[in-house]
């Protein structure tokens, strides 16, 4: 899949006012920081897309994108970030459930995962949390230029380990970097192939 036009077409709190219709949406969540911003930009051929900051926590709303005029691209919210305080993180953790629970348009969540780090305990949670309210998600290990093959293979076998401690099965497994442009066409392939499976429906 060509990204030929990508427009950003409202921001919000408030999953009623998200964009009406029945286009597919592909949302893509993560913690603070893991490098979201910069992701959507590599997909979608756009520099500033989404904003990029070097502050965690910098997006507070779910903002959608039009892309081909075909389907939406979702930036929500990052997960977790602690100095936004108690009655902020509370925010924002029901803005990410609201639209995650009551979105019918929701087709797949890109859950991000920093490659650098051991299995998180947040992210294991989380995951936990979209399979047990059934919601269709993937897996993008994120900023793979920055560790050994070797290590990044060690650190996701140990989340696949955690994780079929309780999965019977697991969610697939993507991998980005923003920084040398790596990852996009398997992304891109993956949301093109539920688009196409639905259309078939």
């Amino acid at each position: 899949m060509d990204v030929k036009s990508a427009v950003f077409v409202i921001s919000n709190t408030d999953v009623g006012k998200c964009p009406q219709g029945t286009l597919p949406e592909y949302a893509f969540i993560g913690r603070s920081n893991v490098g979201k911003s910069s992701l959507i930009n590599m997909i979608t051929n756009h520099k500033q897309l989404a904003l990029t900051s070097q502050k965690p926590g910098k997006t507070q709303l779910v903002n959608h994108f039009l892309i081909n005029n075909d389907w939406y691209l979702v930036d929500l919210p990052g997960y977790g970030y602690a100095q936004r305080g108690k009655t902020g993180r509370e925010n924002i953790k029901k803005i990410i459930e609201n639209y995650i629970l009551e979105r019918t348009q929701l087709t797949n969540l890109f859950v991000l995962i920093d490659c650098r780090h051991e299995p998180q305990k947040i992210d294991l949670e989380f995951m936990e949390w979209l399979g047990e309210s059934g919601v269709p998600f993937a897996i993008i290990f994120t900023k793979t230029d920055k560790i050994s093959k070797g290590k990044l293979m060690e650190n996701v076998e140990k989340y696949q380990h955690k994780m079929m401690e309780t999965w019977e099965e697991l969610p697939p497994i993507l991998f980005s970097s923003a920084e040398k442009k790596e990852g996009k066409e398997d992304i891109l392939s993956y949301i093109e192939t539920i688009s196409e499976n639905l259309n078939q429906l």
